[in-house]
């Protein structure tokens, strides 16, 4: 899915994210979990990379509750939204935004870290490469980063819609680079992490219908404005109906994995 890190911060796609959390939410408290028992022995400092609306950084601070949580996007109003919801979860005191461009560099108010998250994001900055040398450098040695993203692209319809519908919009967006992103693993190596571990989760609707239906409407709506011209007419004058009909079914399904590597507790000196 777009990521709010270099795309615009628009209300419309923060609420899409927050809608992603509800409805295909399982995904995070098992990756979460997995990222812990990864994780040093003690964790002060977890950061999260291009953090959205926030719900990475709060199941986070759930999580590892001793640690604090900096929040990295370069939009206010994520940063903001961030805030609200760590408010929201009662861990507001350990949550921290910090407006970060990590197309132009790493900030230098965040030099000793944990743990680095980075939650469909690695894949949207300008130097993928130079970013992980700059998490490698902030990393304490022995310190920990998961990479998450997103395999393929949420799936709404049901498969007997429109004879396979849901299947031709994805295939037609993948080709078009929606969520293109790349095996992190060899990237890790030489950026001079020693990779961990690897794991992909699947999720499906656990939200209550209501939520289901807003998630998929929304996730449809944005599909659509990028399927112009790749699609049959057909098709799309058929997805222009689902997208108006009230009684329409959503089954939403997604998968993720995720990658975790180690700084080295041999490799130079932090920040």
């Amino acid at each position: 899915m777009p990521h709010p890190h270099s795309h615009p911060p628009g209300g419309d796609h923060a609420d899409l994210l927050d809608l992603d959390a509800q409805v295909l939410g399982g995904y995070l408290e098992e990756l979460v979990g997995w990222t812990a028992g990864l994780a040093p022995a003690e964790v002060r400092t977890v950061v999260d990379v291009g953090a959205g609306t926030g719900v990475g950084a709060v199941a986070l601070a759930r999580r590892f509750d001793a640690a604090e949580v900096v929040a990295l996007d370069r939009s206010e109003l994520m940063l903001q939204r961030t805030l609200a919801a760590a408010a929201g979860a009662g861990v507001a005191d350990r949550v921290r935004a910090e407006p970060a461009d990590l197309d132009t560099e790493w900030p230098s108010s965040v030099d000793r870290a944990d743990v680095v998250w980075a939650s469909s994001s690695l894949h949207e900055v300008a130097d993928p490469e130079r970013l992980l040398s700059d998490v490698l450098a902030a990393l304490l040695p022995g310190g920990l980063l998961v990479v998450v993203e997103i395999d393929g692209l949420p799936r709404v319809l049901p498969d007997d819609v429109g004879a396979g519908l849901g299947e031709r919009c994805t295939v037609a967006l993948l080709e078009a680079g929606w969520n293109h992103h790349p095996d992190w693993a060899p990237l890790l190596q030489r950026a001079g992490f020693e990779q961990v571990d690897r794991r992909t989760v699947v999720s499906g609707s656990s939200a209550d219908p209501a939520a289901t239906s807003r998630f998929a409407r929304a996730w449809l709506r944005r599909m659509r404005r990028g399927l112009d011209g790749r699609l049959p007419a057909d098709d799309l004058a058929l997805l222009d109906s689902i997208l108006v009909d009230p009684a329409s079914d959503f089954v939403v399904r997604g998968c993720r994995t995720a990658w975790a590597a180690r700084r080295p507790l041999s490799s130079g000196g932090s920040r």
